[in-house]
């Protein structure tokens, strides 16, 4: 009986050891999951006619290349950008403007519709021509970051298409540590055999974690904060405004020249909405 006794004393420790030698669980990182509304919370119908509504648009104003050679003077004035018959025209006109030799427009909704995350959806039909540089894109709406500009306070490109490269839509974003500059650009693109002949819908959600670029519904580019990042590789955690602009020419749109007989071309936009973001608990 002792013996046996003794047994049970020993097996009972053992099982003691191996117990106490079992790792602890670790806590499970909590894994948000993110919904959009289902009403637009900012919005632009084109229901009406004449300039692009005051409530919501300014002009970004001049002829000065915009940091890409660019050859355009961009004005407020009607011929550039007007609304008719339900759809924003942005048109960019061949001929004497300022200091160059085109005209186009370059909307922005900052100080008027700035948007931290949320779904953007832009339905549109794009120019066609060498020398076009249409874009649906975002910028930050101030600067806190870095230089206080360009890269560092992060670019978000909805939409970009050059008309030399008629069939290819492009989705990127820009920050101080990711840009074409430096070579490290993120970014993807699709190609749509109709961009100037249909309308598609041009997407960007935008929550904490992630910026995706999506085209008629499909994400094509994903961009996800990674651990570690800080502001010079994750800019996005800050207010942005919207542009809709045409560019003519430039380091990028004019690669391969400028095709004057190609002029006036325009960029037809159907809806603008943002769609504010819902974070699911």
């Amino acid at each position: 009986m002792k013996r046996f006794a003794f047994l049970i004393a020993v097996l009972t420790g053992l099982d003691g050891i191996q117990a106490c030698a079992q790792p602890a669980e670790t806590p499970k990182a909590k894994v948000s999951t993110y919904e959009f509304a289902a009403t637009p919370s900012w919005q632009d119908e084109f229901d009406y006619s004449g300039k692009p509504d005051p409530k919501k648009w300014n002009y970004d104003l001049g002829d000065h290349g915009w940091g890409n050679n660019e050859l355009q003077n961009y004005t407020d004035k009607v011929e550039n950008a007007k609304v008719e018959d339900g759809y924003l025209i942005i048109e960019a006109i061949k001929g004497k403007s300022g200091k160059v030799n085109y005209s186009s427009a370059r909307l922005v909704s900052k100080g008027k519709g700035d948007f931290l995350y949320g779904k953007f959806e832009i339905r549109a039909k794009l120019p066609k021509g060498r020398g076009t540089w249409p874009a649906i894109w975002m910028l930050a709406s101030e600067n806190n970051y870095g230089n206080k500009g360009w890269p560092d306070n992060g670019e978000i490109d909805i939409m970009e298409h050059v008309g030399f490269d008629q069939n290819k839509i492009h989705g990127n974003v820009h920050t101080k540590a990711f840009n074409h500059s430096i070579g490290t650009n993120k970014g993807n693109n699709v190609v749509v055999e109709t961009v100037s002949d249909e309308f598609h819908t041009y997407s960007c959600e935008w929550t904490p974690e992630s910026v995706k670029i999506l085209l008629d519904g499909k994400d094509y580019f994903t961009f996800t904060k990674e651990a570690g990042y800080e502001w010079a590789q994750w800019p996005f955690d800050k207010p942005f405004h919207l542009i809709l602009n045409i560019a003519v020419g430039g380091n990028w749109g004019g690669q391969k020249g400028v095709d004057d007989s190609i002029f006036p071309r325009k960029m037809e936009i159907d809806y603008v909405r943002v769609y504010p973001l819902v974070e699911k608990k």
